[in-house]
C-alpha cells in the first residue's frame, strides 16, 4: 500500500508541467531612470558625430529629463557646429546593475528619428566586449524600418537555420569578426517596429528574455490587442511562455554555447549620429550630402531625435509554479 501511494504521488508530480516565472526586480518610470542608470561621458565607440555628456550637463541642457511618467533622452537640436567642434551633444545611459538570466521590458512612446540617427537599446559589458557578448534589442539607422534584433559574440557561435520565429533571419554567424561585425540578426516582421511608423502609432513594447539556453525577443505595437497585459501594467510576476512566438529566437546548442559567449551585461540606451553604420549608409538610405556636414549644419533636423520611455522593467527568475494537468 505504501509503495502504491508513493507511485501515485510521483505520477501526480510528473503529470504537472513546470513553468519558469520571473518576478519584478526593477521598475523605472519617470525620474526613477536617474536612479537606475548612469550617464556615460565617454568617447563614442562607434565613432559617431556626438559628444556623450555627463548627467549634470544632460539635465541642465534638457537632454535628459522626466515629466510625470515620461523619461526623455535626446540629442541637442539648437547648435550649429564647426568642423573643429566636438560632436553634437547626446546621451548614453548604462544600467547600474549587470544581469545574466533575466527579462528586460521596454514601454516606449518614441524612438529617435531622422537622417544620421543611430539609436540603440541593447546589452553588453562595455569593459569586456566582445568576450561578454552583445544583444541588440532595438537598433536602426536613418529611419530605415523594420527594427532588427542582433547578437554579437566571439568566434564559435552560429545559429541553426529553420528556427521557429516570426522575424526574418539575416546572417547566422554571430562572430563580430565576420562581415564587419554584422552579427546574427533577425528583422522584425512589422514595419511599424522602428522609425516614424513606430512613433506615429504612439510606440509600443519590446522585451528580451535571456537564459543560458536561449535568448528571445518580442515586439508589440501599442495598438496591438494581442500585447500581453504584462507589458501594459508591469505585473509583479510574469510568465514569458504566455507571450506567443517571439520575433527572434537564438538557441544555445552544438554550434553556439550561449553561456560561454555571454557574461553579465548592462543595459545600454544611447543615440549616436553618423558613425560606423549610419554614416556608412547615409546616402544609400536616401539622406542628402555628407553625414557629418549634415549633423554640423542642421540642428533643427534633430528635433525628433529623442527617446521617450513610459517605463523600463527588469524581471529576475522567480519561484517555479506547478500547473496541474487539467485531465487530473
Amino acid at each position: 500500500m505504501a509503495i502504491r501511494k508513493i507511485i501515485t504521488f510521483l505520477a501526480l508530480v510528473i503529470s504537472h508541467t513546470r513553468a519558469t516565472t520571473y518576478r519584478l526586480s526593477e521598475n523605472w518610470v519617470g525620474h526613477e531612470f536617474f536612479d537606475g542608470f548612469a550617464h556615460e561621458n565617454i568617447a563614442d565607440p562607434t565613432h559617431g558625430r556626438v559628444t556623450y555628456v555627463d548627467e549634470a550637463t544632460a539635465r541642465s541642457d534638457n537632454l535628459s529629463y522626466a515629466i510625470g511618467d515620461s523619461f526623455v533622452i535626446r540629442a541637442d537640436y539648437t547648435s550649429v557646429l564647426a568642423a573643429s567642434d566636438p560632436g553634437r551633444n547626446s546621451v548614453r545611459l548604462k544600467s547600474k546593475t549587470a544581469y545574466t538570466t533575466h527579462v528586460v521590458a521596454f514601454d516606449i512612446r518614441h524612438i529617435p528619428q531622422g537622417c544620421a540617427t543611430w539609436p540603440a537599446a541593447w546589452e553588453t559589458d562595455d569593459n569586456n566586449w566582445p568576450n561578454a557578448g552583445e544583444a541588440d534589442i532595438i537598433e536602426g539607422v536613418n529611419d530605415v524600418s523594420p527594427n532588427q534584433g542582433t547578437l554579437h559574440t566571439t568566434a564559435g557561435c552560429v545559429m541553426p537555420s529553420g528556427i521557429q520565429q516570426t522575424g526574418a533571419p539575416q546572417q547566422l554567424d554571430c562572430n563580430y569578426a565576420v562581415n564587419y561585425n554584422a552579427g546574427c540578426g533577425v528583422k522584425v516582421d512589422k514595419a511599424n517596429s522602428y522609425g516614424p511608423s513606430f512613433n506615429n502609432i504612439g510606440g509600443g513594447y519590446y522585451a528580451m528574455e535571456r537564459t543560458p539556453d536561449f535568448i528571445r525577443m518580442w515586439f508589440w505595437p501599442r495598438n496591438d490587442t494581442s500585447a500581453p497585459i504584462d507589458m501594459k501594467t508591469g505585473k509583479l510576476v510574469i510568465d514569458t511562455d504566455s507571450w506567443g512566438e517571439p520575433f527572434g529566437y537564438w538557441p544555445s546548442g552544438p554550434s553556439c554555447n550561449l553561456a560561454a559567449h555571454f557574461g553579465p551585461n548592462n543595459i545600454i540606451i544611447n543615440l549616436t549620429l553618423c558613425g560606423d553604420w549610419a554614416g556608412a549608409v547615409f546616402n544609400n538610405d536616401g539622406c542628402p550630402g555628407n553625414c557629418v556636414d549634415y549633423v554640423n549644419n542642421n540642428p533643427s533636423a534633430f528635433r525628433d531625435a529623442y527617446w521617450e520611455f513610459k517605463a523600463a522593467r527588469v524581471y529576475l527568475p522567480g519561484v517555479a509554479l506547478l500547473q496541474p494537468d487539467t485531465e487530473l
